[in-house]
């Protein structure tokens, strides 16, 4: 899988929790992925913010790689999230990932004391020559408090990034990336509130935590944007997606979207303290968007 273009809608994964929070809860997670399958997603991007990687022990993050790799069963492939705030546990992620059959990794820079650019690089290019996977840098300059021109980003393919994950909500820039600077790294949208742009605009996919709750109508508007070229039919599912999207960036996003997991009738077992899921209030209003968008609720 690790020579397979990643394209289209990937889900950046939960991970379900048993109900006291304490293991990773297998049969969940198997369910849950064998639905996103079903309804036709083009690959799984586990243990990222959406999958509440800062409360997993590595040794949770390599299980998560391993399920999830097994679960998918050469159906699509698992980018492995396996950034970390050490190049030494970043390095033994993404090893481990290699070794279970990812076909990529995912690395968000260290996100509590910022790099430099040229630190970065050294560990970008550590990491891949450690794991032989290419890498999809995860740019969320509001987590890692590193942001990086547009041609910074491209240049990071010479340490062996193929792949980006934009949530950084800079349209401009991302533009450039995607129209300009398209021969040297593959850039993928993860703002939620732009996904439709960056489907419009030709971007080769998106790493889409909605995609978790509304995975048939994200299929719907890839289908119809990106394969198509149906902007009028693209207009119409993206209005129903928008409020839903719109509703996730103006909330803790894991929790978030877990309770919309939770609302579509599949248990999570909730986040790990401090956090939660939303409150009543939250979770009656992010339902209504739901309905709107004919997705059934419990």
């Amino acid at each position: 899988m690790s020579n397979q273009e990643l394209t289209g809608v990937m889900v950046a994964l939960i991970t379900p929790f048993t109900d006291d929070g304490g293991k990773i809860d297998e049969s969940r997670l198997k369910s849950h992925i064998d639905r996103l399958l079903q309804a036709g997603v083009h690959g799984l991007v586990p243990g990222g913010s959406t999958g509440e990687f800062t409360v997993l022990s590595l040794a949770e993050r390599k299980q998560l790689t391993e399920l999830c790799v097994k679960y998918a069963a050469g159906r699509v492939p698992v980018v492995a999230g396996t950034g970390a705030t050490s190049t030494q546990e970043a390095v033994e992620l993404a090893k481990h990932a290699a070794e279970v059959g990812a076909a990529a990794v995912m690395v968000v820079p260290p996100y509590y004391d910022p790099v430099n650019y040229e630190q970065l690089t050294e560990m970008m290019s550590e990491i891949h020559t450690e794991s032989k996977l290419p890498i999809m840098y995860y740019n969320i300059p509001s987590a890692s408090g590193l942001t990086l021109t547009p041609q910074q980003l491209a240049d990071l393919s010479k340490v062996g990034v193929k792949y980006m994950k934009d949530t950084s909500g800079n349209a401009p820039a991302y533009t450039e990336l995607v129209f300009a600077l398209s021969d040297k790294i593959t850039a993928f949208n993860g703002w939620d509130t732009l996904t439709f742009y960056g489907m419009a605009a030709g971007a080769p996919g998106c790493v889409w935590g909605a995609a978790n709750v509304i995975p048939e109508l994200a299929v719907q508007l890839w289908d119809a944007i990106a394969v198509k070229g149906d902007l009028k039919r693209g207009r119409e599912l993206w209005t129903k997606a928008y409020p839903i999207c719109k509703f996730l960036e103006s909330h803790n996003y894991a929790a978030a979207v877990k309770t919309g997991v939770e609302l579509t009738g599949q248990p999570t077992g909730g986040l790990r303290k401090p956090f939660a899921l939303l409150a009543d209030q939250h979770k009656a209003e992010l339902a209504s968007f739901m309905q709107s968008a004919g997705i059934k609720t419990v």
